[in-house]
């Protein structure tokens, strides 16, 4: 982070000092909500979360050598005290910003995609500049001002991953941290019941990055998308775009490896290389391609977009991560966060990876945030299960889970509906062999991850020959 003294943090964010003895002290280390992570230098942000509050880890966040809390409320520590501390993050954020070296913000948005591709943009982007980019999932108004309090003065390229909610959450967002690219990679039914309106409205929200490029930007949109392309008209930016079908930047000739990887030809004004990915699922071409073309759109050769994709490698856990068990069994962990659009592209993953000549096993928690057509698009869910070929289904859940069971059951599925993440583990445990292929995905909620991890152990027991 750049270094700021707890005077400087106390003026950028309209906050008092409380219990602090030296206002010239100084935090060089990022801010940080979480106490675990403090290291020495560092900014502790006491925030309200899902089951604490973060104000009663402020004694053990100075203990561990945080300068000082950001907090609502003295806490008997040194602190910057402040009426709203998550507004008080985004004016800090915009603090830290102003004091680089113009860096050139990316940022990204999409129904889906958004953290694949974000690891992959950044992957390529390192070998142009500096590059700090979204860790893990952070794309919101509390983990994007996480992001930039990594960045320092060495940073040249930033990549700021952005989530939306609805109407007014990526304008709230690109107020904290105005971005010169933006790039939008889909629209699709990720929280459609969360927007209302359908597709049209998330477009309308999705569209609000691309409204804050300056003149001087560059706004990166999907040729295959028409929902993404009618947000053109609503830039003043340049605009280029990517796709398979149509687009400045192509991916053609793509093709599948044995253990579903692709690979491809990427094109752009009659120059042209080819990629060769490590990521597993043909969905990954087209966030590859939109990768490669914000890199060629900052002045990178299509060759050197390229290279770095086929050196790029899955960061994010939760994502397609692939493990290849030594008793035979392949076990595919996607299960950070499931919306039908997902769902969709890890079915086709799921049926390439088999080749045809194994068994599939989908592992499949209810899908959240979908509104009123959640019961419609769960039942359609299991007759997807049955249109890719899927050989088994597990459900994992209650009514809607029942839903998605029912329809794949009809479609020919050998279909089992279990209430929770235990139960699907004790079941795979006793129901998996040797040669199968599993897919392991649903909603965050659900909590799909730790049944995922837990049966990729190399010693998980039960697994028959």
């Amino acid at each position: 982070m750049v270094p700021m003294t707890l005077q400087e943090i106390a003026e950028a964010v309209g906050g008092a000092l409380h219990d602090v003895p030296d206002p010239a002290a100084v935090v060089d280390r990022p801010g940080v909500t979480d106490s675990r992570l403090v290291e020495p230098g560092a900014l502790f942000i006491a925030l309200p979360g899902e089951h604490t509050d973060g104000h009663r880890f402020a004694e053990a966040a100075v203990r561990a050598g945080a300068m000082a809390v950001l907090a609502a409320r003295p806490v008997g520590v040194p602190a910057v005290v402040v009426p709203d501390v998550q507004d008080a993050m985004g004016a800090l954020a915009r603090a830290v910003l102003d004091r680089l070296k113009a860096p050139t913000v990316i940022g990204l948005t999409g129904s889906a995609g958004k953290t694949s591709t974000k690891d992959l943009l950044a992957q390529v982007l390192e070998t142009m500049d500096t590059t700090v980019a979204t860790p893990l999932s952070y794309n919101g108004e509390i983990g994007l001002p996480l992001t930039v309090f990594r960045a320092d003065e060495r940073t040249r390229l930033l990549v700021l991953e952005m989530g939306s909610r609805g109407a007014g959450h990526i304008k709230y967002l690109t107020g904290i941290v105005p971005p010169k690219v933006g790039l939008v990679l889909n629209v699709g039914t990720a929280h459609v019941g969360e927007f209302g309106g359908g597709k049209e409205s998330i477009a309308v929200a999705k569209g609000e990055l691309v409204e804050a490029l300056p003149v001087d930007g560059l706004a990166v949109l999907n040729a295959d998308d028409p929902y993404v392309m009618s947000m053109a008209p609503r830039t003043v930016a340049p605009v280029l775009t990517f796709g398979m079908q149509a687009g400045d930047v192509r991916a053609v000739d793509v093709e599948l490896d044995a253990a579903g990887r692709p690979s491809f030809t990427l094109a752009y004004r009659g120059e042209s290389a080819p990629v060769k990915l490590g990521l597993h699922g043909a969905h990954h071409v087209s966030n590859a391609t939109a990768a490669a073309a914000v890199a060629i759109g900052l002045g990178a050769s299509v060759r050197q977009a390229a290279d770095a994709l086929s050196r790029a490698r899955q960061l994010t856990p939760g994502r397609m991560d692939v493990t290849e068990r030594p008793d035979g069994v392949t076990v595919i962990n996607d299960a950070f966060n499931a919306n039908p659009d997902s769902m969709a592209v890890a079915l086709a993953a799921l049926t390439a990876m088999a080749g045809g000549g194994r068994r599939t096993v989908a592992v499949l928690g209810e899908m959240r945030e979908l509104g009123e057509e959640s019961e419609a698009h769960h039942a359609e869910l299991g007759r997807m299960v049955a249109r890719n070929g899927v050989t088994d289904l597990i459900a994992v859940g209650g009514a809607e889970a029942a839903l998605v069971h029912a329809s794949a059951a009809d479609g020919g599925v050998a279909a089992t509906l279990v209430p929770d993440r235990d139960a699907a583990l004790d079941l795979l445990l006793t129901y998996l062999k040797s040669g199968d292929v599993v897919l392991v995905k649903g909603s965050h909620s659900v909590g799909l991850e730790d049944t995922a991890m837990r049966l990729a152990e190399p010693d998980a027991m039960g697994i028959t020959g």
